[in-house]
């Protein structure tokens, strides 16, 4: 099946260089891209793509709210894609809280050529980029810059409603370790660890492993920089 994809930033080198880059591959098709936000979120609407490659700063609208709006749309759009975040810094606040809003994580501008291509199929496939270990670092940075742990009452029955598999799953998966690595932490049949994720998702009301993340860290169920 082939990947749809478009790329959202406010460089046209970028978006050429991006484009060609993606379209060389028999997987994926570029089916439009956009200068701003808000110009994003028009092209996201009516390309329907897989997955929006989107540039954090642009002018008009900001990647953040472009996000917000692709994966929170109107009544009557049921179409939501995948978003995967852009960025040239290593620190970026606006990550962050676009992983909160819902995107599937995020790639820096300036990575191999090969990262990109991979980044773009395992957003599709439904997962989140939560690789390579650079992203583990900065997701705990962001969480350690925002705040200390604010579990409330609502995310304590949340948690609750866990199984102790269920919880010892969130806890590697909120340090960043792939279904293959949790697998063989806990001793379990990856399609078991993958089941566990699925039920997990369930009971928390959350769309992927980058909102189990911001999830975890905020309930205070990992610290940031505790060992794993």
């Amino acid at each position: 099946m082939t990947i749809r994809v478009i790329i959202v930033d406010d460089q046209a080198m970028v978006r050429a260089g991006f484009a060609a880059l993606l379209s060389a591959q028999a997987d994926i098709d570029v089916v439009g891209e956009a200068l701003d936000g808000r110009r994003g979120v028009e092209v996201a609407r009516s390309t329907h793509p897989d997955v929006v490659l989107m540039d954090v700063r642009m002018p008009e609208m900001d990647g953040l709210a472009a996000a917000r709006e692709i994966l929170d749309p109107p009544v009557g759009v049921v179409h939501r894609p995948k978003v995967l975040m852009l960025t040239t810094f290593d620190v970026d606040d606006y990550v962050y809280e676009a992983l909160r809003a819902g995107a599937s994580g995020f790639l820096l501008k300036d990575a191999p050529p090969a990262d990109l291509i991979g980044a773009v199929r395992v957003v599709a496939a439904g997962e989140a980029l939560l690789a390579p270990s650079v992203t583990r670092r900065l997701i705990a940075e962001f969480a350690a810059q925002r705040a200390a742990p604010r579990a409330g009452v609502a995310a304590a029955l949340r948690l609750n409603g866990l199984t102790p598999r269920e919880g010892e799953v969130l806890e590697l998966i909120a340090r960043g370790l792939s279904n293959q690595e949790i697998a063989g932490r806990l001793v379990l049949a990856e399609q078991t660890v993958k089941t566990h994720v699925g039920r997990v998702l369930a009971k928390l009301g959350l769309r992927d492993r980058a909102q189990l993340v911001v999830f975890a860290y905020e309930a205070g169920v990992v610290r940031p920089g505790a060992p794993g």
